[in-house]
């Protein structure tokens, strides 16, 4: 069952839901019958001739791709609120990446003729999803800045901390990222070698700015890893 109550979220900064007017907010909600997946179900396969978009309601999605030589590489991690596969239905070019639930959750399909009614009815939605592309585009320019930039040790830390904040649940011990992460994925996420990743998070661990478990990772002094983060 899903532990998030999707009629009364908050829903995360930045997220599409939370930049909608509230009733443009609720008549997307409503739009079509919501449905559940489970961890590990395909939302979006790459290379896919579709046109729909998938709205998040509740739990996490990661967003991937393969590389030419066939490796999978992290690209995102989307949550509820999250609007997934607006490229495709902007451009009308195939899927560039694919959509997998990390955790249980709740989601609708959206298809794009609707989306399109539903963004000429509503200039604020169209400007708002103007506004999720442009802070994607940024955030995806910023990663390039930061791999060229900084140190691999600097984005592993870099990208502790923006998940922390952004998808962090606060438990006694402190911010526990909600959502399974490899090592392998978070080196792809970071574009850093995996054994780079092993010692960072060694080092991180002994400085007592996180502790980690099987595929979870929680930020117990977040100003000590911000300082590692170079931020």
């Amino acid at each position: 069952m899903i532990a998030v109550d999707v009629d009364t979220a908050t829903w995360a900064p930045g997220t599409y839901l939370h930049r909608l007017a509230p009733q443009a907010c609720d008549n997307l909600r409503t739009m079509t019958p919501r449905r559940r997946a489970e961890s590990g179900d395909v939302l979006i396969s790459q290379g896919a001739m579709e046109r729909h978009v998938i709205l998040l309601h509740g739990g996490i999605s990661k967003i991937t791709a393969l590389t030419s030589d066939g490796v999978e590489s992290l690209l995102a991690i989307r949550v509820g609120g999250d609007l997934i596969g607006e490229m495709s239905a902007l451009n009308d070019l195939p899927r560039s990446a694919t959509a997998t639930a990390c955790t249980p959750l709740v989601y609708s399909v959206i298809r794009r003729s609707q989306l399109q009614v539903f963004l000429e009815q509503q200039p604020g939605a169209a400007l708002a999803l103007a506004g999720m592309v442009a802070d994607r585009l940024r955030w995806a320019n910023q990663f390039r800045v930061d791999f060229t930039a900084y140190p691999a040790k600097v984005r592993v830390a870099r990208v502790l901390v923006k998940m922390a904040v952004a998808y962090g649940r606060r438990t006694p011990t402190g911010l526990e990222i909600g959502f399974e992460l490899t090592q392998s994925e978070l080196a792809s996420l970071c574009g850093a070698a995996e054994v780079t990743v092993q010692k960072s998070l060694r080092d991180f661990r002994r400085a007592g700015s996180i502790i980690t478990g099987y595929r979870t990772v929680t930020v117990i002094d977040l100003d000590g890893l911000q300082q590692a983060a170079e931020l």
